[in-house]
């Protein structure tokens, strides 16, 4: 099955959750279909949902409904449903609806309570990703230019997930050549980088990285694969400090913030393993494990002699002057 009739699948499901179910005239009136695809598609719906009902109502039509509880699990609201919502939300408080207002917000907190912990973090980036495209929210300061026909090519590959064509550069070639991907992630940051396997180098390579702006074109193709089973896209983030990841580089790293930044400094996520430790002498110590050292350079930077790199070595000796070095 595509991945849009799956989506056209799911939509008819929760059609069939009513009280009175759904009706081939419902369908045909929903999707735009005829009655013969509408007949298909309840034979699919009660092929995919074992507890589908089937009866002839008073009015002599066939009907088929799910109890909703069967499917609760499949109704994740998307990104695109949650702006909306908050869309609503600020249209009822600029109209003067307070009380209305209130009681959407109650909804949302609950819709937002429902959804399952690790579907929440990526809701939030796609929130985002949309409340930007609404102009109410902005991402300042550069970025690296992308052609969003590849980026779809990837979203789409992902979706699938289906090997992906991709026209790529290194850094140490002068021209971009042809290769076939196997996509597990996207990594987003300052840079964007594809986590994928070059299918060219067999079942058991390694996952590359691939910065998405050397990407010169992209397609998704019909044939599918396996995601390794045993790969993990948040583990394998948190490899690294930003969106590189480095095996070399990776180990411990600790800093010191001096105690009239440690305030500022308990504020901040450094990295998704950090421990904090606060010193008899208002200090705070924050370790954690990661790779990436030019991008922690990077971020060190910002905070001047307000910080002091401990570890590792490699890391200390590319911190820039005005931050703090342990001598």
């Amino acid at each position: 099955m595509s991945f849009a009739k799956a989506q056209e699948l799911l939509r008819l499901a929760m059609m069939a959750t009513g009280r009175r179910g759904v009706t081939l005239d419902d369908i045909v009136a929903e999707f735009g279909c005829s009655e013969r695809t509408a007949q298909r598609m309840t034979a699919a719906l009660q092929s995919a949902f074992a507890q589908t009902d089937y009866w002839i109502g008073d009015d002599r039509r066939a009907r088929w409904r799910i109890p909703a509880r069967h499917i609760a699990h499949l109704l994740t609201p998307s990104s695109d449903e949650l702006v909306a919502l908050a869309e609503a939300i600020s249209l009822l408080d600029h109209a003067g609806m307070k009380q209305e207002a209130s009681r959407a917000r109650s909804l949302e907190r609950k819709v937002r309570a429902l959804i399952p912990p690790e579907q929440g973090t990526r809701l939030d980036v796609d929130k985002e990703a949309v409340l930007e495209a609404l102009g109410h929210a902005a991402r300042p300061g550069p970025r690296p230019a992308a052609d969003e026909e590849v980026v779809e090519a990837i979203y789409d590959a992902l979706k699938g997930p289906c090997l992906l064509r991709i026209l790529y550069r290194r850094r140490d070639e002068d021209d971009p050549s042809e290769r076939v991907v196997a996509p597990h992630g996207l990594l987003l940051g300052v840079r964007r980088y594809l986590v994928a396997r070059d299918t060219a180098k067999g079942p058991n390579a390694k996952l590359q990285h691939y910065r998405v702006e050397e990407i010169y074109y992209a397609e998704a193709l019909d044939q599918t694969f396996e995601i390794d089973p045993a790969f993990n896209l948040k583990s394998h983030a948190e490899k690294g400090f930003g969106s590189c990841e480095s095996e070399k580089e990776h180990g411990e790293v600790i800093w010191r913030f001096r105690p009239d930044a440690a305030a500022h400094a308990r504020r901040y996520v450094f990295h998704p393993t950090q421990k904090t430790e606060e010193t008899v002498d208002g200090s705070l110590i924050v370790r954690f494990e990661a790779s990436g050292h030019l991008e922690m350079t990077w971020h060190l930077y910002a905070w001047g002699d307000a910080v002091e790199v401990l570890s590792p070595e490699p890391l200390r000796e590319m911190a820039p002057l005005r931050v703090g070095r342990r001598r």
